[in-house]
This record gives C-alpha cells, sequence and structure tokens, in this order.
C-alpha cells in the first residue's frame, strides 16, 4: 500500500474499454507492471491480458512493464490510456478490396504484416508493407508543403492537440474520406461515416451457385463474418479457419466498386509518380505511433519489387494479388506502355477473366492443370527436376562439355551515340560481345587483325528497350557509367535488324548489367522470355474467340490514355491481341503478366523528389533492387548510376532531414523532398536486405537484420 507523503503523487489514467477515468498513488520507482495491476479490479473479472499503457503526449506504448515510472519519464502530469494492444485496422488488398482485420497497433510495423501475411497465405511478407491512402491532392506538393495532422488527445479540460514524435513518418490523409474511426481511444468523436467502399460490390465478385449476390468477399456463415455495427463490412475472424479466405484471395473480382475506382490516383508527370511514395508507413516503429487509429484504412501493397520464389503450388494468393498490383499500376499509367504492350496486357488481363469465368474458383483448380501438364510427377519428381535445372541451368547441361570456352556474341548492328544539335544516324559495325566488354569493328576482317573502333563496358549499365513492332524497331538504350572517374553516365544506341537478333543481344546487356557473362545458366532463359513477350505482341494469327464485343468494356482493360487513343476500335484491337494467348491457363496467364510487367523499362524504380547538397536545383532519385539513379526531373534520363556492391555506408542526420551514401569514389548527400527521409533509407535498407535471401537459408525470416538494415538507429 502506497501512502501519501511517500515521495508519491497521482497518476491519471484513462481504461478506454469502460470509459472510466482513475487516478493512482503511485511512486517514481514503481514498475510499468505493477501500475497496471492497480488498475484491474479484482470485483470485475475480466481478461486484460491484451491490454498496455498508451502514452498519448509522447505518441508511444508503454509495454516494457519491467521498467519504473522514472525510466519511462512518466510524470504527475502525465496522462495516460489503457488500451488494448490489438484494434480493427480496415487493410485495402492490392486487388482493391477491403477487410477489417484484427491488428496489434503496438508491435512494430514489419511485425504486424508479417502476422497478416501469415493469416493471408501470402509467403515472404518481408516483400510488402502498409502505406497511408494517397489522395489526388498529395501530389500537387512536396510532402515538406503538406499540412501535418495533429493528434488528439482527451483531456479534462477538453481535447487537445499534439504533434507526433518527430521520428515518425507523419504523412496523413488531408482529407477524412478514409478515417472512420469509431474506436477507444477516439469515442468523443462519435461513429463516424465510413466514407470506404464495400468489400466487394454487386455484380462484380466471381460467385459460386451457394454463395449470396454482393456479398463481400466471402459468405458471413464463412471465415469472415458481417458486422452491421461497421457499416456492411466483413471482418475477419481469426478463430476460424483460413480455407475460405484463401479461396476467395486467389480470385479477385473484374473491377471494384465505382467509388473505389474514383478514388484512384492517376499521376500524369514522373514529380507525381515521385509523390506516390509519401504514404509508406516506417517499418520500425508501431501502427499507432504513426497517427493511426482504430477503424483507419491503411493499403497493403508489394513494396520492394523482388519477388522471391514465385512457386503456383504454394502461392496462389501472392500471385492474385501481385497480378492485381501490377494490372492496376498498368491502368493508373504508374508506368508508360507502348500500344502494342498495352494491348499485350489487355489480351492477358481478358484471359485470366475469360479463364475465371470457365473454371469456378477454387484453391486447388489451377493445380490440377499443372498436374496434369506435368505428366502427374509427384513431389518429389518436381523437387529432382527443379534441382537439376539450377545446377545445370536451361540448357539441361548440354555443354558441359565446353566450360573453359568463354562464350561470345557476334553480328552487325548498327549503332549511334546521340548528341545534342546533331544530325547523325546510324552507322553499320561489326559487334562483338565477351567477357561484360561490347567492340565494334568496321567490318568482321577487322575484327581478326585490328583493335576495336569502339570498346564499351557494359557492367552496371542501364539498359532500356526501345521497340516498335509496327514500325519494325527493334532498338536497345544503353547508358553506361564512366570508369574510373566520377561524371555522367555516357548514352549509347543499338538498332538490331530483326526480333531474333534483339533478344540475344537485349538478354546479354541485361545480365551484363547485372556484372554476368553470357556463361551464365539464365541467359538461354532470357532469351526465350524476350521472344515470348515479342510474340504476344505481334499480330495473331490464329482467329480470336466468337465472343459479342458489346459485351467487353473497354474501361476495364485499357487505360484513359490509350482509350482516347483506339476509340471506338478498342474492343476490337483487344480480342485480335487475345488470339495470341487464349491457350494460357489461368495461372500461366497471371504470370506471364507479371513476367510482362516486369520487363517495362520503369518496372521496379521506385522515384524521389529530391536535393542534392549544394545545389538548389530539384531533381529525381530513383531506387531500385541494385542500384541508385540520379535522374532528369523532367525527362527522366539517367545521369549518374551507384551500384550497391559499390556502396560502403548509408546513414540519415535525422537533425537535418538528410541523407549521406558513401562509395568506393565519392559520397553523396542529399535531402528528400517528396518523402520522409526514412523512407528512402528503409528502401534501401530492405533491397539489401532482399538480395541476401537465397533458397538455402530462406526458412526463417530473420527480422532483427531488417530492422539493422532499415531503422536508420546504430
Amino acid at each position: 500500500m502506497i501512502h501519501v507523503g511517500e515521495n508519491t503523487w497521482n497518476l491519471r489514467i484513462l481504461i478506454t474499454d469502460l470509459q472510466v477515468e482513475k487516478t493512482l498513488r503511485v511512486r517514481g520507482d514503481q514498475h510499468i507492471g505493477g501500475v497496471m495491476l492497480q488498475l484491474v479490479d479484482p470485483e470485475m473479472p475480466k481478461d486484460w491480458s491484451d491490454h498496455a499503457l498508451w502514452w498519448p503526449a509522447r505518441n508511444i506504448w508503454l509495454t516494457r512493464t519491467r521498467s519504473t515510472l522514472d525510466q519511462a519519464g512518466v510524470q504527475s502530469d502525465s496522462f495516460l490510456y489503457f488500451t488494448p494492444m490489438h484494434k480493427t485496422l480496415r487493410v485495402q488488398l492490392p486487388d482493391l478490396r477491403y477487410l477489417d482485420y484484427r491488428v496489434n497497433f503496438s508491435i512494430k510495423t514489419f511485425g504486424a504484416v508479417v502476422n497478416l501475411c501469415k493469416d493471408l497465405d501470402i509467403r515472404y511478407p518481408e516483400e510488402l508493407s502498409l502505406c497511408k491512402p494517397v489522395e489526388q491532392e498529395h501530389l500537387k506538393k512536396n510532402f515538406s508543403k503538406l499540412p501535418q495532422k495533429m493528434i488528439p488527445v482527451a483531456e479534462a479540460n477538453g481535447t487537445a492537440y499534439l504533434q507526433p514524435a518527430p521520428d515518425t513518418n507523419s504523412f496523413v490523409p488531408i482529407t477524412n474520406a478514409y478515417n472512420g474511426s469509431n474506436g477507444s481511444l477516439d469515442r468523443s468523436h462519435g461513429n463516424g461515416n465510413l466514407l470506404c467502399a464495400p468489400a466487394s460490390p454487386y455484380g462484380t465478385t466471381p460467385r459460386r451457385a451457394a454463395t449470396a449476390p454482393g456479398t463481400p468477399i466471402s459468405s458471413p456463415t464463412g471465415t469472415w463474418r458481417h458486422n452491421t455495427s461497421n457499416n456492411g463490412y466483413t471482418t475477419y475472424d481469426s478463430g476460424s479457419s483460413y480455407g475460405d479466405l484463401q479461396e476467395n484471395l486467389a480470385v479477385s473480382p473484374r473491377s471494384p466498386s465505382p467509388d473505389v475506382r474514383a478514388r484512384l490516383v492517376r499521376p500524369k508527370t514522373l514529380v507525381q509518380k515521385a509523390r506516390l511514395n509519401v504514404g509508406w508507413l516506417d517499418s520500425s516503429l508501431s501502427i499507432m505511433e504513426q497517427g493511426v487509429r482504430e477503424y483507419d484504412t491503411l493499403c497493403l501493397r508489394f513494396k520492394y519489387y523482388t519477388f522471391f520464389d514465385l512457386n503456383p503450388k504454394y502461392d496462389q494468393v501472392r500471385i492474385n494479388q501481385l497480378y492485381e498490383q501490377a494490372k492496376w499500376s498498368i491502368l493508373n499509367e504508374e508506368l508508360d506502355c507502348t500500344e502494342e504492350e498495352t494491348l499485350m496486357f489487355a489480351a492477358l488481363q481478358f484471359q485470366v477473366n475469360h479463364q475465371t469465368d470457365l473454371h469456378p474458383p477454387g484453391i486447388d483448380s489451377s493445380l490440377d492443370a499443372a498436374v496434369q501438364k506435368n505428366g502427374g510427377d509427384d513431389d518429389i519428381d518436381s523437387a529432382l527436376n527443379e534441382l537439376q535445372i539450377t545446377l545445370e541451368g536451361p540448357g539441361g547441361g548440354g555443354d558441359a562439355g565446353n566450360i573453359t570456352r568463354i562464350p561470345e556474341l557476334s553480328d552487325y548492328l548498327r549503332f549511334l551515340k546521340p548528341q545534342l544539335f546533331t544530325l547523325k544516324g546510324y552507322k553499320r559495325y561489326y559487334f562483338t560481345y565477351r567477357d561484360l566488354h561490347l567492340h565494334l569493328y568496321k567490318s568482321q576482317d577487322d575484327s581478326r587483325r585490328g583493335a576495336p573502333s569502339i570498346s564499351i563496358n557494359l557492367r552496371g549499365c542501364e539498359v532500356t528497350p526501345d521497340v516498335h513492332l509496327a514500325q519494325g524497331k527493334f532498338g536497345i538504350r544503353l547508358e553506361v557509367p564512366p570508369e574510373g572517374k566520377n561524371g555522367p553516365n555516357s548514352e549509347f544506341w543499338v538498332r538490331c535488324e530483326n526480333e531474333e537478333q534483339y533478344a540475344k543481344w537485349m538478354a546479354a546487356c541485361r545480365l551484363a548489367a547485372k556484372g554476368r557473362s553470357l556463361a551464365d545458366s539464365s541467359y538461354d532463359s532470357e532469351v526465350s522470355s524476350i521472344r515470348s513477350l515479342l510474340q504476344m505482341q505481334k499480330p495473331a494469327q490464329a482467329a480470336p474467340l466468337n465472343i459479342n464485343p458489346r459485351s467487353v468494356d473497354a474501361v476495364d482493360y485499357l487505360s484513359p490514355k490509350m482509350l482516347r487513343k483506339l476509340s471506338s476500335k478498342a474492343v476490337q484491337r483487344i480480342l485480335e491481341a487475345h488470339a495470341n494467348v487464349r491457350q494460357l491457363q489461368l495461372m500461366d496467364a497471371k504470370l506471364k503478366y507479371i513476367q510482362a510487367w516486369q520487363s517495362l523499362p520503369d518496372f521496379g524504380v521506385t522515384l524521389f523528389v529530391i536535393k542534392f547538397d549544394g545545389h538548389k536545383k530539384e531533381e529525381l532519385l530513383g531506387v531500385a533492387h541494385n542500384r541508385i539513379m540520379r535522374m532528369d526531373l523532367n525527362t527522366g534520363d539517367h545521369i549518374k548510376t551507384w551500384r550497391y556492391n559499390t556502396m560502403k555506408a548509408w546513414n540519415v542526420n535525422w537533425g537535418i532531414k538528410c541523407m549521406m551514401i558513401q562509395f568506393h569514389d565519392e559520397n553523396v548527400v542529399f535531402s528528400c523532398l517528396s518523402a520522409d527521409c526514412k523512407v528512402v533509407h528503409e528502401f534501401i535498407g530492405g533491397y539489401i536486405f532482399m538480395s541476401m535471401r537465397s533458397k538455402e537459408n530462406n526458412q526463417t525470416l530473420n527480422e532483427e537484420m531488417f530492422h539493422k538494415l532499415t531503422g536508420g538507429w546504430s
């Protein structure tokens, strides 16, 4: 028993479940766990195991129950909440459907995502993260100029508003369109109107015979259940089985409800594409510490564009959600596509929808076709075949006797080094590629006896396709970093004669950019992949399906820009392109879509508006899985490329929000304008963490290593 006068003081605590405020007499050396025990009324039995103390003024959880009040900094003027750690979060999935899910608001966001993905049957959760919804207004200003939302805190004499902690990613939506909070910490605001869309609109969900029309994601009697107090949203019941949940997440509606689609953000410039990345949560902080409250909406998205070990047998949900994110990035014009590429994506999407209509959704439906395709191989045979391909490469080890021979590629191609105000055209050279170097000779005879006219080291270069099938144009654009000195990249254009030549040289250049030679086992598969993508973009030889064009809505398959271009011919062009992919099964069509998405020039580059130290001009920084790039703000041209394998260290000065990256030959210092600098730091550290994964040591997720690389604290 603590008595007055024994260095004690009053501590006010609000029990949010009961909406009762208690005043306790405490000492500074009293443990936090002891304070929590004082709050519990033994005469009112209740399970308080999920409760913890939340300090609104400091925006932190007091979860270390063995720490004392003095150690935590709690004083007599402090006001604490005793509130549940698990709260309901409204999560928008990549396919734009919503679910209400019980999330631990007190653990790090990374841990919350891991738990969420485990229940959704999505492997490799480190590739995903949560972000706050972005609205069109956010694309008009940089992060530093966005209005910061103050956090409301209930006090005895009214409501006070506090600034979030300085190291929190404090971006929040400008409007309250996504904020439907009526949870334990916001009861003073009443039950706000939930303006988010239903989980699935009437007539868009693939329905089974036993499913009622318009049922959000699943039946009320299944894994998910209705909660009428939540305005028709589905609530995840963590005590139920996961089978029905996985089945519904593996197949998505054709299109979302109109209000969800109307809220989609379409960037028009590179700067606006960079501002899309303002909403990512800090993986090292809890959800609560970043201004998110119960029933707020967050978006679950694939954040890192390195998708490890996509396996149709185990990743039906993961592949479908990845396909949906890829689809909406194309339809929202987040990535630039040619007309042929756009029609190819539309054809693959149409084939996915067609196969979904032919085969009712089921968790094992697409596996049956895969088993038949493999001739009924069992798991052991499949594992042995996979091991053989891994060891010998796609070629099957046919060239095993020539392991000492260095592969070489040679042919006549056309070459141009673009310069300002030049009228020079392409020149024909005899190209030879060997050991990551490209040598250009005036003729084939000169290659046998003379020195090359031009030599280019392709290691670490940027490779961009420049293909237009209708014009017979097969080009490759190379941006090569200078050897042994600082400076901008040098640009070279290579023009191939036909698609077969293009496939071989494009594959060689892509591997060279990664530091791999023609001897790499993935060369043949890279060539085959390029051929396959080109084949899908060519005019169809087979007859299209007998489908009434009026039953196809081109809005679901094409971006607004392409709709305006194709006008009334859009549906007919989609059906013609579909003839190329009409034989694909459901899972194969999704994987082809993802593969084509990955082959786009701008794929996997996350943009930020930055300002380099000592410069007044705003520029773009592109962060990819193996490099960062300095880019022109208006054109997107690569000015300088730095590879992660030349990086020595990277850190952030949190006082001035400035980031420094140390390379072998220079230091790069910049401040980020379009997002918090912690977001850039986390992308770089996250990609380095992804590169450390392998099939030999991927059994357990090393969360400690992830936070060391992304946390920004020593």
